[in-house]
């Protein structure tokens, strides 16, 4: 089969293709098909007009545009001639502005990007129909070969299949508004507003050029052209209305945003082009193709604006789908390695589009830090710019923020000393507690001397056990260890003499816990929280509630049995102080015991210790003021929290914050903050660092130290976390699994030498960084010749 040109076919891809959306992702694919194989049909349908555009300006990434310079040189040459590159973000906050550098950004006008597309697209001899609707989905996908929905957040494509993508629509909590204003900031802004009916905050950004010979400047100075800026006002829900803005129309909205934010417009007005207060949704769909329809940006997936990826993810949506169409002979292979590819990469932006949003949804949490550290942290909000990379892009803003935080000269924020009563540790590294399930009878052995004592020699400021259990029945299997007798007792104290001893300046601290309902089960390995086959033993808990079917039912604990526990884990912190241990952590997290009174889920008593929030607390209370009076008045004691249960009707992010505030006012001297495993049908929101945000509002709205936990893997996340203040100590798990000496390398690799991170003697001369060998960036997506 041969084209209209003569030149070859490629056997079964599609000929006649309809896209719904004249968009910049539309419009990109239409182009990039056509010039794939000149005998394509394809045809775009717009319900609008070619000169109408929403919003103002287009921000694409250095990523995005090697793309599009490599699949269609002709419109990376056209958008080159037309973008506004800048650098430099400034933060307001408080009348006080900071300049951080080396961003690397690009945007121009979205009536001039449309414009290129559109040219582009004529001139390849694509359909555009403009001010036309396309054909209901369903006939679309019966006369076409392939349909491309690319039709928008409210895709009705997408909507008309439903049943099959499966979308899941999240809207959030603030309104925003797009406006423009006409002249050109001098770098990307961010400004922040305390008014009396809340914070509201500016995100600006230029997108045109000023005119010839002209100076950028926020003060009007004649009439010329000064360019052209995007401002996006946004604010809280509850901000928003006690502003009034819900009964304001859009020229009065646009005149109260220039006077709320005259300061950074230099008094200029702002304009609108049927501006609207909306709310961000974020949309998900299960599926992105059935059949020969395929979704494509908006329409698949959103991400916040915060960070810019609205139009960058539908034009690399369209590049990944052009390049995987001309890969693959059959469009079912092509539409499956387009999701296969594309899903990951969008699954994190958005990722990092929440951790955003959700930032600027508690703006007002930061608004009291120091003027530099709220700026860092801002900067690096989606964890997408980190401590380590903001560092080499503005080395003089990031020295700065550690000077303000008290990092002496040279000093990474990590290796920064934190005290707690009378124990200061040397850095804010904890080995987080790991169940070894190598426990006789409860006794420490070889291997937990071994375990711990290596990662004391490793580096970290705090190295924790595992959960040490109060008594027999309060083991989770048969494996672990204990402190309800002697015997257990003096092995503890040889792997404490060991880590004072031989790791000196490094802590060790003990995690106790009583298992509850998720007790008498076999280790990890075998069969995690399976019955054990045999030798059960009885399990207690807040109520008779089974951790999943088929796992034993607890007996619902008595008064008497309440009192009986408190004795126990009372004893056990006496041993634990006799075993030498500096830091004492409490568990009442992950569903076991105690955390079992905290949730609703697994709390259903109705005597004192069940009901609200406050009877549902007094019981693990009790344990801590029972504990704490045991424990020696000199040694910290922390409290471990599951701050949510990932699951509909359990502890909230809201509930984790007065629990937090509870154990605080009785003494505790830092939360702990994990999250979940509470029930067996949670359903957690898994990503890197994902449980921080929840230790950095603790933190901020308890007014108490934290501990983060939760997929901390690196130490520029650790030092990235601690400088923003989003938490005063880092614990982590499996990368000391993977590493020992995590801590210590992690020094090495920052060239940092100091009391922060000690080497032992023997180790010393393995203190270097290894030479490492060179990697090659990716090749571009999609490659065609000119």
């Amino acid at each position: 089969m041969r084209s209209t040109d003569g030149t070859p076919h490629k056997k079964n891809h599609p000929l006649r293709v309809a896209i719904v959306g004249g968009g910049p992702g539309g419009l990109c694919t239409a182009a990039l098909l056509k010039r794939l194989a000149p005998d394509r049909q394809v045809t775009v349908w717009e319900r609008n007009a070619p000169e109408d555009t929403f919003g103002f300006g287009v921000v694409l990434s250095d990523e995005t545009l090697g793309g599009i310079e490599h699949a269609d040189p002709e419109v990376y040459g056209a958008l080159r001639r037309s973008f506004v590159h800048w650098d430099d973000i400034d933060i307001v906050h408080r009348n006080i502005r900071h300049t951080s550098g080396g961003h690397r950004f690009a945007a121009l006008g979205r009536h001039r990007l449309l414009e290129i597309l559109h040219e582009r697209c004529r001139s390849l001899g694509v359909d555009l129909r403009f001010r036309t609707e396309a054909p209901d989905p369903a006939r679309l996908a019966e006369t076409y070969d392939l349909v491309v929905a690319a039709d928008g957040v409210h895709s009705g494509t997408r909507e008309a299949f439903a049943h099959v993508f499966r979308p899941r629509i999240t809207a959030h909590r603030c309104r925003y508004i797009w406006l423009a204003a006409d002249f050109a900031f001098d770098a990307f802004r961010f400004e922040i507003a305390e008014t009396e009916h809340g914070v509201m905050q500016l995100h600006g950004y230029p997108y045109s050029r000023p005119s010839p010979g002209h100076r950028p400047s926020t003060r009007p100075s004649g009439p010329q052209d000064h360019g052209a800026s995007t401002v996006i006002v946004e604010m809280r829900e509850e901000v928003w209305r006690a502003a009034g803005f819900d009964e304001t129309d859009e020229s009065e909205s646009a005149e109260r945003c220039a006077k709320i934010f005259s300061d950074a417009l230099g008094g200029r007005p702002l304009k609108s082009n049927d501006s609207a207060w909306t709310t961000f949704r974020t949309v998900v769909n299960e599926r992105w193709s059935h059949g020969n329809v395929v979704l494509l940006g908006d329409a698949a997936h959103t991400a916040h604006f915060s960070i810019g990826s609205g139009t960058k993810l539908a034009v690399e949506d369209a590049l990944a789908l052009a390049a995987c169409l001309d890969e693959h002979s059959s469009p079912a292979d092509a539409l499956a390695a387009y999701e296969a590819e594309r899903r990951p990469v969008v699954a994190s932006t958005q990722r990092a589009a929440r951790a955003s949003l959700e930032w600027f949804e508690n703006l007002s949490l930061y608004v009291d830090q120091p003027s530099r550290r709220f700026a860092f942290n801002l900067l690096t909000r989606s964890r997408r710019v980190t401590h380590d990379n903001l560092r080499l892009r503005d080395a003089r803003f990031t020295g700065s923020v550690e000077r303000e935080f008290g990092c002496p000269p040279g000093t990474p924020p990590m290796f920064t000393p934190f005290r707690m009563r009378g124990l200061t540790l040397r850095n804010r590294v904890v080995v987080s507690p790991m169940d070894m399930y190598s426990a006789v009878d409860g006794v420490p052995g070889d291997f937990h001397l071994v375990h711990l004592g290596a990662r004391a020699l490793g580096g970290a400021g705090l190295v924790m056990t595992e959960m040490v259990c109060v008594s027999p029945e309060g083991r989770i299997t048969p494996g672990c260890a204990g402190l309800y007798t002697g015997r257990q007792t003096e092995a503890w104290r040889r792997i404490t003499d060991f880590v004072h001893d031989r790791a000196p300046g490094t802590a060790i601290g003990v995690q106790l816990g009583h298992s509850g309902r998720k007790g008498s089960t076999k280790p990890m390995w075998e069969g995690m929280d399976e019955p054990l086959d045999d030798g059960n033993w009885p399990l207690v808990a807040a109520s008779p509630l089974p951790y999943r079917p088929g796992s034993q039912i607890p007996r619902e604990l008595s008064r008497a049995q309440l009192t009986d526990l408190r004795e126990q884990f009372t004893a056990a912190a006496v041993r634990a102080a006799r075993a030498g241990f500096d830091l004492l952590e409490l568990h009442c997290a992950h569903g076991y015991l105690l955390s079992g009174f905290l949730s609703p889920l697994t709390n259903h008593r109705t005597d004192a210790y069940g009901g609200s929030p406050e009877k549902r607390l007094r019981f693990p209370l009790e344990v801590f003021d029972a504990v704490r009076a045991a424990w020696p008045g000199d040694r910290p004691m922390t409290v471990r929290i599951s701050a949510t249960d990932w699951a509909e009707g359990g502890t909230t992010a809201d509930d984790a914050v007065a629990i937090a505030r509870a154990f605080a006012a009785h003494g505790a001297d830092v939360i702990d903050v994990s999250t979940g495993q509470v029930v067996a049908d949670e359903t957690p929101e898994f990503g890197r660092s994902y449980q921080t945000p929840f230790a950095d509002r603790i933190r901020h709205e308890a007014g108490v130290p934290v501990i983060a936990v939760g997929a901390i893997s690196s130490w520029d996340d650790v030092n990235s976390l601690i400088l923003a203040g989003r938490t005063d100590l880092c614990a982590l798990a499996r990368p000391h699994l993977y590493d020992p000496h995590w801590t210590l390398h992690a020094a090495a690799e920052q060239g940092y030498e100091g009391p922060g991170a000690v080497w032992p003697a023997p180790y010393r001369a393995g203190s270097r960084r290894p030479r490492t060998g060179r990697t090659d960036a990716p090749r571009p997506r999609l490659g065609l010749g000119s």
